[in-house]
């Protein structure tokens, strides 16, 4: 059970780094909220079918858990997304890489006082080892480039965005809610769009509009399908399965995967410091999910 959440990690971070392409890829035509809202709206039209009756008939069971359910939509799919979007558009990816590595420190920061986790001394060798992989990846391998990189209000905004989602995959743990997977997925969809409509109708109001062609709509469809349904019950399932702490590691691989996309997509060179991020992100993984004895 333990292997196949492992195997269901890897996906999140591959549907997720191909969101982060595709949302810098057309900036310009998808203002940052727009895409949040337009997002959610199609991943609940896709999912409510399916889930609608399970959905109205687990109402009494949600209502029961209201108070976690709202702090789940609110730190999933209303506010980390949404912070992503808003941080990208005044920082580099370096930079947003780089603060996105504080996730799986805050994760077992959070775990430890939350949960009563033990921090095992495997646990943090293997996060430091996959850190710097991380850090190769990010800097091309050269460690000089850090010392160039300058603080913007992007960063602060992926920061938030990093903590927002830390305290999602731990509560995932702290308050399971007893529904199905998809069912749960759904609710989290409704509420947490419901929170993002103030913002969207706020940003219309300054002048921000989609730009509708072809390649937006490809965008939206992606982010919907992939980068929500399908990443948040896969990490949902693996988090479960393995902890928040063991979950949070998988994040490392967003930008160890957008650099493999970009090498597949946009024709980008595939150089040694990918493959020793790779083997060093990976070996960190090993390690941290190395059952004792």
């Amino acid at each position: 059970m333990i292997n196949r959440a492992l195997l269901l990690l890897l996906l999140p971070p591959l549907f997720w780094a191909g969101n982060a392409l595709l949302a810098r890829a057309t900036a310009g035509d998808l203002p940052p909220v727009a895409l949040a809202f337009w997002r959610w709206v199609l991943a609940a039209c896709l999912i409510l079918p399916f889930t609608g009756r399970d959905l109205w008939a687990s109402r009494g069971v949600l209502l029961c858990h209201w108070k976690p359910v709202l702090g789940l939509a609110l730190t999933s799919v209303a506010a980390y997304n949404t912070l992503l979007y808003l941080a990208v558009q005044t920082t580099t990816a370096i930079n947003a890489t780089l603060v996105g590595t504080s996730l799986p420190i805050m994760v077992l920061l959070l775990a430890r006082m939350w949960l009563g986790d033990p921090i095992r001394p495997l646990q943090a060798l293997g996060m430091a080892v996959s850190i710097l992989g991380l850090l190769a990846v990010v800097t091309r391998g050269e460690p000089a480039r850090l010392a160039t990189l300058t603080l913007t209000p992007g960063d602060g905004l992926m920061l938030l965005a990093s903590f927002s989602w830390a305290v999602y995959s731990v509560m995932l743990r702290r308050f399971p809610i007893p529904v199905r997977g998809f069912t749960l997925l759904s609710a989290l969809i409704v509420l947490g769009w419901l929170m993002i409509v103030p913002f969207y109708l706020f940003e219309l109001s300054l002048g921000y509009q989609v730009q509708v062609r072809p390649a937006t709509l490809a965008v939206i469809a992606y982010t919907a399908v992939c980068a929500s349904l399908l990443a948040y019950y896969f990490w949902n399932m693996g988090v479960a399965a393995v902890g928040a702490p063991t979950a949070g590691l998988f994040a490392n691989l967003i930008p160890l995967f957008t650099a493999i996309l970009g090498v597949a997509l946009l024709g980008e060179t595939f150089a040694w410091y990918h493959a020793v991020g790779a083997v060093l992100i990976f070996a960190g993984i090993a390690l941290a999910t190395k059952r004792p004895g």
